[in-house]
């Protein structure tokens, strides 16, 4: 982006777990012009604002604490807090309390809370209790861990996500076919790794769910919005489904710019190929992009990233009506992915 550009001063990014988080971290470094970027510093009164939307479809209640793994790992990551290793829960983890759990055979053992980790789930657990609504619950867990974004929950509400497989136990119908049953999202995603195949993600309680406080409001006023390389199913695709999150979106005034979570035919982290095939869309970079569809054709975006091995994918996405750059897309840094960050702006900056 040329030197003189004006910065975004209000951000909004829709983002899920591992990707978004990854991803945020640089978008805050270039924003913030931290030291490794070629741009002059500035004092942190003019940072630009972020307002994070986070996937809250991934939530589950394990051992009576309520988990909101995507929330967590957003705070955590940004707040210096995560392990780079696992991508999920805190640095310098322990899980006594999780092995002895398997001692007493109490399931399910295919989740694991570290023993850190368990804290934030006691104070998230017993605050809801208390009443306080998961955004409120949210803004006071970040007070601790100052992630430099305000983190908001999608929806107060419960709109969980569920997955509909044929029965692993082989049961089957009257007539013979596959009984199918809905396992929540996480059994399907940790337990199977995503290896049954999926014919759907209904999200229980969507219907009713409405944006959490702020979020709207947040989106109105954004200059720039960002789909960072999230699932686009389950983390984006899951925020979008939330009554009035799409629509204030194809309302702003603002700039909606991705970047592809799939580098050749298979994504980046996770298992997003599963869960794309499950909703009949190619596991590609142009598959995704026509999934979200143009802004100036009824879908999301202005702007699409693709990954500089499928440059040649990037005819066929602006032949859909959308802007769209071939570059490195593999967050193998901070400053990697900073500019990465930059280039998006860049590319929705110069198509307006």
């Amino acid at each position: 982006m040329p030197m003189d550009s004006p910065r975004p001063r209000n951000v909004v990014a829709l983002a899920g777990g591992i990707g978004g988080s990854r991803f945020l971290r640089g978008l805050l470094a270039y924003l913030n012009d931290e030291p490794h970027q070629d741009r002059p510093q500035q004092a942190d009164s003019d940072a630009p604002a972020v307002t994070v939307i986070g996937n809250t479809g991934d939530d589950i209640w394990i051992h009576g604490l309520r988990v909101c793994p995507d929330l967590d790992t957003v705070m955590y990551t940004l707040g210096g807090g995560i392990s780079e290793e696992r991508g999920w829960g805190r640095e310098a983890e322990t899980f006594t309390v999780k092995e002895e759990l398997a001692e007493y055979g109490v399931e399910p053992t295919w989740f694991g809370l570290g023993d850190r980790d368990i804290a934030t789930h006691l104070v998230r657990t017993q605050s809801l209790a208390a009443g306080f609504a998961l955004s409120e619950v949210t803004a006071a867990l970040c007070e601790r861990w100052q992630p430099g974004v305000r983190l908001l929950p999608m929806s107060d509400d419960r709109a969980e996500t569920h997955v509909l497989v044929d029965d692993p136990s082989g049961a089957t119908t009257a007539t013979g076919e596959p009984a199918r049953i809905a396992m929540h999202f996480q059994q399907w995603w940790i337990q199977y790794r995503a290896s049954l195949p999926a014919h759907g993600f209904p999200i229980v309680g969507i219907d009713q769910a409405k944006p959490a406080p702020g979020v709207v409001e947040a989106i109105a006023a954004a200059d720039l919005i960002i789909l960072p390389p999230s699932n686009p199913v389950v983390s984006i695709g899951t925020i979008l489904a939330v009554p009035g999150i799409r629509e204030a979106l194809v309302a702003a005034s603002a700039p909606i710019v991705g970047l592809s979570p799939i580098i050749g035919q298979a994504p980046v982290r996770g298992m997003a190929d599963a869960c794309l095939t499950a909703i009949g869309v190619p596991t590609s970079a142009s598959g995704v992009a026509g999934h979200y569809g143009a802004r100036s054709r009824g879908g999301l975006l202005d702007g699409w990233l693709v990954e500089s091995s499928d440059a040649d994918q990037v005819e066929a996405i602006i032949e859909l009506g959308i802007a769209c750059r071939a570059v490195p897309l593999l967050m193998s840094s901070v400053a990697a992915t900073a500019a990465m960050a930059q280039t998006a702006i860049e590319l929705v900056q110069t198509n307006r």
